[in-house]
């Protein structure tokens, strides 16, 4: 089986540094599959759950991501999140509770500062709640 070189980091940590046989990207164009030796693009990242499927594991790796930049190389694959979290470490009312407290803080932002910070936020938490629901689906098959 055929493999390519995996990057997921944020502005905070490494997310997920290697091997995958295949990965779905949520981009501004719609859910992007790239297998090992896709053609090279780039393109933006939109809120949502990135999957990878790892040789050798039985589950998907889930990641959270805000948005960002997608780097697609043959061998290589780089995305620079604004925000991602592994779904290990995700909980539905910590997510829920998060995008409460950002769409208050977009209605209540008095700067644009302070607007830009909420709606990161925001798209943090509905990018958790999309990988959520996401598991949540796949469980249910």
């Amino acid at each position: 089986m055929s493999t390519m070189q995996v990057e997921v980091v944020s502005s905070e940590q490494n997310i997920y540094s290697g091997e995958a046989s295949f990965l779905v990207v949520p981009t501004v164009q719609g859910e992007l599959g790239i297998y090992p030796r896709h053609e090279p693009i780039m393109s933006l990242v939109r809120p949502g759950a990135l999957r990878l499927t790892v040789p050798g594991e039985a589950e998907e790796v889930l990641v959270a991501v805000s948005g960002g930049v997608l780097e697609v190389q043959p061998d290589k694959i780089t995305v620079l999140a604004d925000v991602a979290v592994r779904s290990t470490e995700m909980d539905q009312a910590r997510a829920e509770a998060a995008k409460k407290a950002a769409e208050t803080g977009v209605s209540e932002a008095r700067d644009e500062k302070s607007l830009a910070e909420a709606h990161k936020a925001l798209a943090a938490a509905i990018a958790q709640l999309k990988t959520l629901d996401y598991l949540r689906s796949q469980k249910n098959k």
